[in-house]
């Protein structure tokens, strides 16, 4: 027997369907959708689920453990916070480990996907090609120069699954690697930077097309060398991630982002690490020790020097939708989409992550009248 859903409206990439009744066939795909004849009494707002590109773990695990069960554990934590599919996000660590963790990750991806959970479609490499003058908690003796050569090891290793690298564009070799992994098919973000403007805009014209976690650790904005930061914000070709938990990003400069970037250039990502969804206490983010207090995650090693240095963060995608309604007044719509449908539009793959139409998995996250994310559709079936 076939199932139907039925809501005030659907919010999809392309607009808005008023009173939807959708059709699931048995196998949990989207067999119809069709606007109804008449008002439906439900007040509920269905979504696509989001998609994350930029998370390093959660519940208690980090994604460059690499093995089933941490992805697993990781894949069912996202899952239950509205996320369909995600990008495993890696950080710099040694060679050896970052290979062992890419080829841990490529076996998550190339496994039968459970479609009860989050399903991981490919890989963000954050690091090791980034500036150390603005590397945050990434370790500085792993950080290395741009090398085509590493890269494409590093590809293999993920049998070619590595979807997205962040670079910092100002340093030497960059460029080039920015424009080999373009003409490879492995989009760009820029970030983890200390450049400046026209190195910003040489990285924009050699094809990179997204911005990672806007703000932090980017060259401060001046206002006669604007900067990394003033060319993300300016840029009309740029997408740019923002981690919109009010710690990393004071509400003052998220509005001023999402006025910069609007409904269709901004990205919302979560940069979670092992500790989301865990008690305050002691993890690891990739090989190096992190303290969460205060709903903050801060590198251990720099609190014992006295130096606060984020480190992550605890956020899901849930509340980070919930935080940009709240500190933009942006409508549920808009920020549901800029967790699913932008940044798979960033990565060319809305028929995978974003899609809503007949024949595509019945994958929804189900808001109620006040704006609060009540239940998610995998497959048509609910998250546990």
């Amino acid at each position: 027997m076939y199932q139907t859903l039925a809501a005030r409206r659907l919010v999809t990439s392309s607009g808005i369907v008023e009173y939807p009744l959708i059709t699931l066939d048995n196998e949990g795909f989207i067999a119809s959708i069709e606007p109804g004849a008449a008002p439906h009494t439900e007040e509920a707002t269905l979504t696509s689920t989001f998609f994350d590109i930029h998370t390093h773990g959660g519940a208690n695990h980090d994604v460059m453990e690499g093995t089933p069960e941490a992805l697993d554990i990781v894949s069912r934590f996202h899952a239950g916070n509205g996320v369909g599919h995600y990008l495993p996000t890696t950080v710099t660590a040694p060679i050896d480990k970052t290979l062992s963790s890419l080829d841990g990750i490529a076996n998550a991806i190339d496994a039968p996907h459970d479609p009860r959970t989050a399903r991981p479609i490919g890989i963000h490499l954050e690091g090791p090609f980034i500036s150390h003058a603005k590397r945050g908690v990434h370790p500085p003796a792993d950080i290395l120069p741009p090398d085509i050569a590493l890269f494409d090891r590093f590809q293999q290793a993920a049998r070619g699954h590595i979807r997205l690298i962040t670079i910092a564009p100002e340093v030497p070799g960059a460029i080039d690697l920015i424009r080999h992994c373009i003409a490879r098919g492995v989009h760009v973000s820029i970030g983890h930077s200390n450049a400046l403007s026209e190195e910003a805009r040489t990285a924009i014209d050699a094809g990179a097309k997204s911005a990672t976690h806007t703000y932090n650790a980017m060259r401060a904005l001046d206002h006669r060398e604007p900067g990394i930061l003033g060319v993300v914000l300016d840029s009309e070709k740029l997408f740019a991630e923002l981690i919109c938990d009010g710690v990393h990003v004071a509400p003052e400069l998220v509005r001023l982002w999402f006025k910069a970037k609007g409904p269709e250039r901004a990205i919302l990502v979560t940069d979670s690490m092992a500790a989301a969804g865990m008690p305050e206490g002691d993890y690891m983010l990739g090989t190096f020790a992190v303290k969460v207090a205060n709903g903050r995650a801060f590198a251990a090693d720099d609190l014992t020097h006295g130096k606060e240095t984020l480190a992550g963060s605890v956020l899901t995608l849930n509340r980070a939708v919930a935080n940009l309604q709240h500190f933009t007044g942006a409508p549920l719509e808009v920020a549901a989409r800029l967790a699913s449908s932008n940044p798979a539009a960033m990565l060319g793959v809305e028929d995978v992550a974003s899609a809503i139409a007949p024949g595509k998995p019945a994958n929804f996250n189900l808001f109620n009248s006040a704006g609060k994310l009540e239940k998610t559709l995998l497959h048509g079936v609910p998250v546990a």
